[in-house]
C-alpha cells in the first residue's frame, strides 16, 4: 500500500463502516450483553491473542484440531472472578466481567476492519466497556499483502478504533504486539516488530490513551526464563507424536501453549489493574 492513498480509502471506509452498522449481525460472544451489571471486555487483535475454543473454527474440535495452541485473551476470563473484582474499583464497578475475544488469526488493523470485525465490537459496545487492542504482527508483515498496512495506516486505523471506542462511551487500551520467540543474541531475546512496536505507543501519547508495553514485558519475561525454557514450556515447538493435532510435531515461535498464553495474559491483567489504579481519583 501507498502512503499517498490512504487519506482517500480511510475516508472511504468509515463511510462503507457507518452506512453498515444496521446491517450483518455477527452473533458469537452475544450472550452477556444485554445484562446491565456487567462490564465487557473487548479484546480485538490478532492469533496471539485469539480464543481457539468455541465457534473459532465452526464444526471442528479445538482439541482434536489445534490443541495446545492458545492465545492469551482464550485465558483471560480467569483473571476476573467476582470475589477479585473489588480491587479493580473503581475503573470497574459492576459484579461481574465478560471477556469478549474478538481476536482471529491473520489480522492486522486493516483486515480486522474491513472484514467487519471491528463493526460487531462498535455495536455491541457499552458505556464504561473495554475494549483492549493489540496488533502489529500481520500489520509489518509486507510478504503478505493480502494483510499488510504500513505505518501510517496502522496508526490510522489505531486512531479510529480508539475515537469510535470513547464515542460509545468505551475505555480504549492499547498493547504492544507480544514478543515472538526470535531473534536471540547473547542470552537475550530482542525486538523483532522494528517500528510497529513503537507506533501504538506514539498513538497512545497522541491521543492519551493508557497503553501497556507488551512487547518489552515480554521480551524481559522470557529473557528471564532463557531461550530453552521459553521454547519448550511457552512457544509451540512441540515433540512428534505428543497431540493429536500435530502428529509430526510442530516449530512455532510465535503462537502459545497453555503455559505461554497464562502468563502472557498474568502480564496483561497485571498492567490493566495498574492503569485502572493510576485513573483512580
Amino acid at each position: 500500500m501507498r502512503k499517498v492513498s490512504y487519506k482517500t480509502s480511510f475516508a472511504l471506509l468509515i463511510i462503507l463502516f457507518l452506512s453498515s452498522c444496521q446491517s450483518q449481525k455477527l452473533t458469537r460472544n452475544t450472550s452477556a450483553k444485554q445484562n446491565k451489571n456487567i462490564t465487557h471486555i473487548y479484546l480485538i487483535g490478532d492469533s496471539t491473542m485469539a480464543d481457539y475454543t468455541g465457534n473459532y473454527e465452526p464444526g471442528k474440535d479445538y482439541m482434536k484440531v489445534r490443541y495446545p495452541i492458545t492465545g492469551w485473551g482464550q485465558v483471560f476470563q480467569p483473571f476476573f472472578l467476582k470475589d477479585s473484582l473489588y480491587s479493580l474499583r473503581p475503573g470497574i464497578t459492576t459484579d461481574s466481567v465478560a471477556i469478549i475475544d474478538r481476536a482471529y488469526g491473520g489480522r492486522s488493523t486493516r483486515t480486522f476492519f474491513q472484514e467487519g470485525r471491528w463493526r460487531y465490537v462498535y455495536e455491541h459496545l457499552k458505556p464504561n466497556d473495554y475494549v483492549i487492542m493489540q496488533f502489529g504482527h500481520n500489520d509489518g508483515s509486507e510478504k503478505h499483502t493480502e494483510r499488510y498496512v504500513n505505518i501510517e495506516g496502522y496508526k490510522e486505523f489505531l486512531r479510529l478504533f480508539i475515537t469510535q471506542t470513547r464515542q460509545k462511551g468505551g475505555n480504549p487500551i492499547i498493547v504492544t504486539p507480544v514478543a515472538r520467540n526470535y531473534p536471540w543474541k547473547e542470552g537475550k531475546l530482542e525486538n523483532i516488530h522494528g517500528d510497529y512496536w513503537q507506533a501504538p505507543i506514539d498513538i497512545a501519547k497522541e491521543m492519551s490513551v493508557p497503553y501497556i508495553d507488551l512487547n518489552k514485558l515480554s521480551m524481559e519475561y522470557f529473557t528471564k526464563k532463557g531461550q530453552d525454557f521459553t521454547s519448550s514450556h511457552y512457544f509451540m515447538n512441540l515433540p512428534a507424536g505428543m497431540y493429536e493435532a500435530y502428529p509430526g510435531g510442530q516449530k512455532d515461535n510465535t503462537h502459545f501453549q497453555p503455559e505461554g498464553a497464562k502468563v502472557i495474559a498474568a502480564i496483561v491483567y497485571k498492567e490493566f489493574k495498574n492503569i485502572l489504579k493510576t485513573q483512580k481519583k
